[in-house]
């Protein structure tokens, strides 16, 4: 049995103000990106794809995968204009696994234990996704600023990554997406991860895999505080 990862660090994170791109940022002495990678290098995964902005491909491969010794990172490539196109073509160079994960290069607290769990759940069911339930209410807005729907807070979940995936399942409906993107565009469906197109497009249901371990994405400012907080917390326990 084979298990790949795609590791997705394009983009600028323009919430980030500043013109260093957040997967490159210091967080504890090393790029955000670091991190993700540096736990499927510790991991039972057997290949890395890292999918990063066009243009910096030798940046990553030298300041990063051959610097810090990331032996297990086999390609990288530019992504695409979208998070879908990007997973597109990491899926696409990533031939001969039975299992993919797809995890945002943003994510830098990524750890073993629910890199585990989600392979478990893999295994059993073909699709898993790493989830936190709702502790906050949750409301749904009509359009206009007001309050519609509120549902119900025991069956709201928090999507994260990794998402992972049997590799013939995902690759399939990304193939499907890839010739219906333009009537979805025209329908105004917006795809905004991986379990929405295996859902639509091969039929199956991920299984929410519940993380019960800090995984944050770095968005603002803020989050890069809080991040390297809790490494250091980790670190101490």
């Amino acid at each position: 049995m084979k298990t790949n990862a795609i590791v997705l660090a394009g983009g600028r994170g323009r919430r980030m103000g500043g013109t260093t791109p957040k997967q490159y940022l210091d967080l504890a002495g090393r790029p955000v990106v670091y991190h993700s990678l540096k736990a499927f290098e510790d991991s039972f995964i057997d290949n890395v794809i890292l999918v990063c902005t066009e243009g910096d491909e030798d940046f990553c491969r030298k300041e990063i995968v051959i610097k810090y010794g990331l032996t297990k990172v086999n390609k990288i490539i530019s992504g695409g204009r979208e998070r879908y196109d990007s997973v597109m073509k990491g899926l696409s160079v990533s031939g001969g696994c039975d299992y993919i994960y797809i995890h945002d290069g943003a994510r830098p607290l990524l750890s073993q234990h629910i890199l585990e769990r989600c392979q478990h759940y893999v295994e059993k069911y073909g699709a898993a996704v790493a989830a936190v339930p709702a502790s906050d209410t949750v409301k749904i807005e009509d359009g206009n600023g007001f309050i519609k729907d509120t549902p119900e807070r025991s069956l709201v979940w928090l999507m994260q990554t990794p998402q992972v995936f049997s590799y013939s399942l995902v690759k399939n409906a990304y193939e499907k997406l890839a010739e219906s993107r333009e009537r979805l565009k025209n329908a105004g469906v917006s795809i905004t991860d991986d379990t929405m197109v295996v859902k639509m497009f091969g039929g199956v249901d991920a299984k929410l895999v519940e993380n019960r371990e800090p995984n944050l994405k770095i968005t603002t400012p803020q989050d890069m505080i809080i991040a390297e907080a809790l490494m250091k917390a980790r670190e101490t326990v």
